[in-house]
């Protein structure tokens, strides 16, 4: 056990959760990277290891309330501590092979959408906030998108929508609980990022996009909570 601050990433096998476990390691965290296939997140934090920077791959599917309750236990266990949560886990899945219309939607695809993009970081954020309520320190940080604004909002992709909508309330719930306390939490949208959600004809880089993530994940005591952000900015709702 070590005295280096302690970050977990949920999705942090590729894309920004990779990028962030990397750029959280640099900054001296112990990062455990959250890999829903071991296999593929062993290799991730292999590449990260021989690089010189503290990461360990856990198996972890948020969708499985028994995985996020191991995951609970390994972090006291291990590191009696944990600094920084950062739910990047997420899916863009409504179930149809056409327009991605609401009337085309496929209700199980939309519950999956819901079951990860939304109640996967509840249940997470549940089991580690009790650690972060012992030492009055932490920072949560929720991956959500433009796309589950209310007040700009389009049409297609209604299960990634209506979930990072959640996701967003769900920001709001917890704020409002941990207010007493140096516990933040926020919700940031990356923009249109070059990933494989995003595309190779995306408007930014993978460093770009984790930027406000990474400023979030470090905020100074009198830093918001409660917050939506995109390019640190706070971002309608």
């Amino acid at each position: 056990m070590n005295d280096n601050p302690v970050a977990v990433v949920s999705g942090g096998n590729r894309g920004m959760g990779l990028a962030t476990c990397k750029a959280l390691a640099q900054q001296g965290f112990s990062v455990v990277l959250g890999s829903r296939n071991l296999r593929d997140g062993e290799r991730a934090a292999n590449a990260l290891r021989a690089q010189e920077l503290d990461v360990e791959a856990v198996e972890l599917d948020v969708s499985s309330p028994a995985q996020i309750a191991s995951l609970g236990e390994l972090l006291r266990e291990r590191f009696d501590r944990i600094d920084v949560l950062v739910n990047n886990a997420g899916i863009m899945e409504d179930g149809s092979d056409n327009s991605g219309s609401v009337f085309e939607s496929d209700p199980g695809a939309i519950m999956e959408s819901f079951k990860i993009n939304s109640l996967g970081p509840v249940l997470l954020s549940n089991a580690v906030i009790p650690l972060m309520r012992e030492r009055n320190y932490g920072r949560i940080v929720n991956v959500s998108s433009g796309m589950g604004q209310l007040e700009d909002r389009g049409d297609r992709h209604p299960g990634y929508r209506m979930s990072k909508t959640a996701l967003n309330a769900a920001t709001r719930i917890f704020a409002v609980e941990l207010a007493d306390t140096n516990i933040k939490i926020n919700a940031m949208c990356p923009g249109w990022v070059r990933t494989d959600m995003g595309g190779e004809h995306a408007d930014l880089s993978i460093e770009q996009g984790i930027d406000t993530t990474l400023w979030l994940a470090t905020l100074p005591d009198d830093g918001p909570s409660g917050g939506f952000f995109r390019e640190r900015k706070s971002f309608a709702w």
